[in-house]
């Protein structure tokens, strides 16, 4: 707590006065382009890795950036908090892209990979949050190669969460507008790479993959 409340002071004496007209700006409104859902690990800052400025990316944490599915209805099954979420960004912040981003070294896919049941002593309400995973164990994507089983489940589970998604009712309302995005966060390397459908697999980002990319969707 010490270093939290040093940081508070250093934000406001020395980061916060450049920014202090962008802030004015933002502060009856936002306008966020995409809706990305990441894990609460503390070593995933997806404002630093996305270089985004406040107001470009409407964020929601989760242990494993899981987002458990939504029923026959469209109501979601899970924590609420992440139903409520895709609600608003769609229906009222008009987002259009929503993305999961999952990371290397993933505590959570470690304690599905090992079987969550095991954790149920002492973490109970984890041990019932990580079922949102257990779908993960059985897919078969093809990841990279030389990445680790660990990764590769962390790998697949975003391809499930982003699946799991597609069942809320907002998103299925407007499945011609609604784009959604695998990524993955290399924390030993702080490199993103990107689902690419066309491809089959998970694809480091660079300039010219983004080149590619934005050339062939015409769209950014």
């Amino acid at each position: 707590m010490r270093r939290l409340l040093r940081s508070l002071v250093d934000f406001h004496s020395t980061l916060a006065p450049p920014l202090k007209t962008l802030f004015a700006e933002k502060a009856g409104s936002q306008n966020p382009e995409v809706l990305l859902f990441t894990c609460s690990d503390s070593r995933v800052v997806p404002h630093l890795f996305s270089s985004a400025e406040p107001g470009e990316v409407f964020v929601v944490r989760t242990v494993g950036n899981l987002v458990g599915p939504a029923d026959e209805a469209g109501k979601g099954v899970g924590d609420v908090s992440e139903a409520s979420a895709i609600e608003y960004a769609l229906e009222v912040l008009g987002i259009r892209d929503i993305a999961v981003c999952g990371h290397s070294n993933c505590g959570a896919m470690r304690a599905v990979k090992d079987g969550r049941q095991k954790y149920k002593a002492v973490a109970p309400n984890l041990t019932d949050w990580l079922v949102h995973a257990e779908a993960s164990l059985l897919r078969n994507d093809a990841v990279p190669p030389g990445t680790s089983p660990e990764d590769a489940l962390a790998m697949r589970n975003v391809l499930q969460q982003l699946q799991h998604i597609a069942t809320y009712r907002s998103v299925q309302q407007r499945k011609a507008e609604v784009r959604l995005h695998g990524l993955f966060f290399d924390i030993g390397t702080a490199r993103v790479l990107l689902f690419e459908s066309d491809k089959g697999t998970f694809v480091p980002l660079d300039e010219a993959e983004v080149s590619r990319l934005l050339d062939s969707t015409g769209r950014a």
